[in-house]
């Protein structure tokens, strides 16, 4: 008998583990979540699988999902989910909900269906199941066991043809079914930004494109970096807000088609209306503002004079485009319209934010120290948006991927801008959301700063010495510290760890040098087995807790892109950027004439070799015409880690492209002041959206700070949205990207022609673009456009080995 229930424990294990042993069949999971229930038991277990038969086989309640903690080996099945009850974060848990209680959709005659619909297709609200007024059921809780009539969602019980029913709060109507599409209708609702189904066609026959696929179509929506799009296969989406979906098509003489998908005639789902003021970007309100910012009377949404548009009351449905009212229908960073002024397309409104807190894109210009936090983070004000697994951070305004209430309202002392990490609840470090679906949260990375004596200036980041690179094995960490051998034996707080082999004061056999055997658990010291995003850990000899982190230094130097200076990173709709921090972006150079003049930028990516733009050379052939300074941050030049070179090589971009190469008559030095940016990986499309940085000695047109390295940020426009009529009207080429704000105010400008475009990813700043050409300087609606670098990864890597 016990080995036929061994036996059958094993199948039951089969049936719930996928392939990697991580993911659970028939459930959804979420990394760092935790739910709050009423209804809850506790069990132990060393696997998710394990912890997913507790859930099948509950008895006490309806098992919805379940909570499992590997280093604690504690199981916790709960009765409901994340569409009833608040998602908390909370480290180290993992958060599995059953799908068949997250679909909101009907298989069949929708027998199985576990939804929250709880409205007729009248719109009358049902009746709870339980309840015996106005109408006194025959079907109940009690008659029917199994099927889930709790609270009062919409089910169906007794397999009626019709589909879900319920009894409803009507005196004169007892019962009635609900409004619950199929799962198998292929419908989309508002402008279908949400949209999950599966038609791959477009509208004029076209076969799409796998979004994970470059070919025959280069495109900035990647779905590994941006999660929350959920860019699955080569299914039509609508990831940038646009008036339905559609996708990149196979065939290489039409880029992109919209989709021919239905809307569903289920009501869309409802928003509180802001009428006097706003909240985030503004996409709820509805008041009767009609006038810009300027003073310009805004266009009627119907009409399409003087601006033809697509921003229609039949294109955005669900968006209240009601009059000439100024609405945000396409996620921009406030409300706006289209203006009846023919010289003027569109303009944001002067909309009252509710309360004092600041706008969600309000201009970031971080205060001038390190980038790293002192305490617990809680006065951390950098611009750091990335965790230490190098995912995005989710906007604090945004409910989307993962629903939260810690938003700029709610914490308006937080500075809860963008998606900037921030610690708004007293945490041990800063952290943020992150746009990955499965993972809640995490803490950013980031350093702790070095305790400095009173009296003193404020230190930078603890980074250990770049005069021998330690190797990982010693007191340091490489990444997350998954191969760190190193002595550390103590936590965060102080507390000594317990032996790997011990089992008091916390018993424990998921990580032990039997199960483990190389992972280094041989003494008590910090390791990271598991493969912990926020590194190394052990069990602790307090009895009250049982594992916590460690705090290892990263072995990390200087090397590419990891300036010894933090920048600044000043971003948003700063007029004209802002002065940059001496010598943080060791990699810009300055491209002179032989006397001495400053005309261009460039970017040092080698000891001896430098990019720059083509139409930079276009003054003279010979070498000799040209120098380069390095290591300065005024453009006179004076500074004493001044470095000169002349050229001894130019060799131009392949196929007239505005990028070229040039060889220093002789190898720099690098140091903290004179440093080469990193290369991006062959063909890598920049995502649509991603904070980048551009810096020159350039024009300033009157914004001040003349004759200082200027440095300013914005976001990454997809070509696909930048070669529209009103903005570049088809002119960026496939080797060419876009960059800037839409309304204008931040560009490169003339003189910054070479200089690089470097975003920040996995710690460190590449150069994805080289500063080629533009519509005059920082117009509205007339970005700056940048030689693609990852286009021509080959080529410099093939130059620079035959030269």
């Amino acid at each position: 008998l016990s080995f036929c229930f061994f036996l059958l424990l094993l199948i039951m294990v089969l049936c719930v583990v996928a392939v990697d042993g991580t993911e659970v069949e028939g459930y959804s999971k979420t990394e760092g979540a935790w739910i709050i229930s009423l209804n809850k038991r506790t069990y132990s277990a060393n696997t998710a699988a394990l912890c997913a038969i507790k859930c099948n086989t509950e008895s006490s309640f309806t098992c919805r999902s379940f909570i499992y903690i590997e280093k604690d080996q504690e199981c916790w099945t709960v009765a409901a989910n994340s569409k009833t009850e608040n998602v908390l974060r909370r480290s180290s848990t993992v958060f599995y909900e059953k799908n068949e209680y997250l679909l909101e959709c009907v298989n069949g005659i929708g027998k199985d269906y576990r939804g929250t619909k709880s409205k007729t297709k009248t719109g009358t609200l049902c009746q709870r199941w339980t309840s015996s007024y106005p109408h006194r059921p025959n079907i109940t809780p009690q008659t029917h066991p199994l099927a889930d009539l709790e609270s009062n969602f919409c089910r169906n019980p007794d397999g009626d043809s019709g589909g879900p029913w319920c009894y409803t709060t009507d005196s004169n109507t007892r019962w009635e079914h609900c409004n619950v599409p199929s799962c198998s209708q292929e419908c989309m609702v508002c402008n279908g930004v949400n949209y999950r189904g599966k038609i791959s066609t477009t509208e004029n026959g076209y076969t799409c494109q796998r979004w994970d696929s470059q070919k025959p179509h280069n495109h900035g929506y990647n779905p590994s970096t941006l999660p929350e799009k959920y860019l699955e296969e080569n299914y039509c989406r609508n990831p940038d807000g646009d008036p339905r979906p559609w996708c990149f098509t196979t065939s290489p003489a039409k880029r992109w088609d919209f989709c021919a998908i239905p809307r569903c005639t289920t009501e869309p789902p409802t928003i509180i209306p802001e009428i006097e003021c706003i909240t985030s970007e503004g996409a709820a309100y509805r008041g009767t503002i009609a006038v810009t910012e300027t003073g310009k009377t805004c266009q009627s949404w119907s009409t399409q004079t003087p601006q033809k548009h697509n921003r229609t009351p039949e294109n955005y449905p669900c968006k209240g485009l009601d009059n000439n009212y100024c609405r945000n229908p396409d996620n921009e960073r406030m409300p706006w319209c289209y203006t009846t002024d023919p010289d003027t397309r569109w303009e944001y409104c002067n909309v009252t934010r509710c309360g004092d807190t600041p706008g969600p894109d309000d201009p970031v210009i971080p205060p001038d120290e390190e980038d790293c936090y002192e305490g617990n983070g809680s006065s951390y004000r950098g611009v750091t948006s990335e965790t230490v697994s190098g995912k995005k951070c989710q906007r604090w305004s945004s409910n989307t991927p993962h629903r939260h209430v810690k938003t700029p309202e709610v914490y308006p002392n937080a500075d809860l801008r963008r998606n900037l990490c921030r610690n708004p609840d007293g945490d041990r470090a800063p952290w943020c959301y992150t746009t990955d679906p499965t993972v809640r949260w995490e803490y950013c990375k980031l350093e702790k700063c070095l305790v400095r004596p009173s009296g003193t200036s404020r230190p930078g980041p603890q980074y250990p010495s770049t005069a021998t690179q330690t190797p990982p094995e010693e007191n340091c960490k490489v990444g997350n510290g998954e191969a760190y051998r190193g002595p550390t034996s103590i936590t965060v707080l102080g507390v000594t760890c317990q032996a790997w082999s011990a089992q008091t004061p916390h018993s424990h056999s998921s990580f032990t040098p039997e199960t483990h055997p190389t992972k280094g658990l041989e003494g008590n010291s910090c390791r990271n087995p598991d493969n912990d995003v926020n590194g190394p850990w052990c069990y602790t000899t307090d009895s009250n807790k049982k594992w916590d982190y460690c705090q290892i230094p990263d072995c990390a130097g200087l090397s590419c892109g990891t300036p010894a200076i933090k920048p600044r990173r000043c971003f948003g709709r700063i007029v004209g950027g802002c002065v940059s921090k001496a010598h943080s972006w060791p990699w810009q150079i300055s491209l002179r004439t032989s006397t001495g003049i400053h005309f261009c930028g460039g970017t040092l990516i080698d000891p001896q070799w430098v990019l720059t733009a083509a139409h930079c050379l276009e003054r003279s052939t010979r070498p000799s015409a040209y120098k380069v300074l390095l290591g300065i941050h005024t453009e006179r030049a004076t500074e004493s880690s001044k470095q000169e070179r002349g050229l001894e090589k130019m060799v131009l971009g392949p196929n007239g492209a505005d990028i070229a190469l040039l060889k220093l008559d002789r190898p720099v030095l690098l140091s903290d002041k004179v440093q080469p940016a990193c290369l991006p990986e062959k063909d890598h499309i920049v995502p649509s959206g991603t904070e980048c940085y551009v810096t020159g000695w350039g024009e300033t047109q009157g914004t001040g700070g003349e004759g200082i390295l200027k440095e300013t940020g914005f976001p990454v426009i997809e070509n696909r949205v930048c070669n529209r009529p009103a903005y570049l009207n088809g002119r960026v080429k496939d080797h060419e990207m876009c960059a800037g704000n839409i309304e204008g105010g931040t560009d490169s400008c003339q003189g910054d022609s070479g200089g690089p475009l470097v975003c920040y990813a996995q710690n460190s700043f590449v150069l994805q673009g080289v500063t080629s050409w533009g519509l005059g300087c920082a117009n509205a609606m007339k970005p700056g456009v940048y030689a693609r670098v990852s286009k021509f990864v080959d080529w410099i890597d093939r130059t620079i080995k035959t030269n």
